[in-house]
């Protein structure tokens, strides 16, 4: 009898269980020592002033915590935005961001902006559930951030964001699956895609 054939599918459902399961359990002194290091990385190799536009999204399940960030990218002179999931099986829509701006609860109790012009930030803060050495991300399932990035007239800059414990061999993507041009964890840039250099 021969090995079981590779399910794809359950295994990218337990990776990503095991994943989030292991950045809820993080105690939080960690998390925020982890954030502020990610922080740290991301305004060195890309200061706060570089972005003319940046989409971020807003912190769920103990993702690192992009919101002092997103500030400094506003207090440098530079426009942020945040999606919004308008349907399943949908692209996101990206509205702008304040410290400002009425929020509201969206999918799973996530808060986005309550209204606002769509835009096409230049550049996107991805969060990771897992990512591999050759730069693909592991999300949450869904597709969204493939999708949305394949309706933008221009690609933006993609820029991966977890933690160093969610590094994996290969999440052996689909041809659909789109590479981060740079991840940053709290260990510093780790993965720079040819695009980058």
């Amino acid at each position: 009898m021969g090995a079981p054939e590779f399910d794809l599918t359950t295994w990218r459902k337990a990776e990503r269980a095991r994943l989030i399961e292991a950045r809820m359990s993080m105690p939080l002194d960690d998390h925020k020592a982890a954030s502020r290091a990610i922080t740290e990385c991301l305004a060195a190799r890309f200061p706060p002033e570089s972005f003319s536009s940046l989409g971020c999204y807003w912190p769920f399940r103990r993702e690192y915590d992009c919101i002092p960030l997103m500030k400094a990218v506003i207090a440098a002179g530079g426009q942020v935005a945040l999606p919004v999931v308008i349907q399943k099986h949908h692209p996101l829509e990206f509205r702008p961001w304040t410290p400002e701006t009425k929020m509201e609860a969206g999918v799973w109790n996530i808060l986005h902006p309550a209204s606002g012009e769509p835009v096409q930030p230049a550049a996107l803060l991805i969060p990771l559930v897992g990512f591999d050495r050759n730069g693909y991300r592991l999300g949450y399932g869904a597709g969204f951030y493939d999708r949305t990035i394949a309706t933008f007239a221009t690609s933006p800059l993609k820029i991966g964001v977890g933690f160093d414990f969610c590094r994996m061999d290969d999440i052996h993507p689909h041809q659909h699956d789109i590479p981060m041009d740079y991840i940053v964890t709290e260990k510093g840039v780790v993965f720079e895609g040819p695009a980058a250099r």
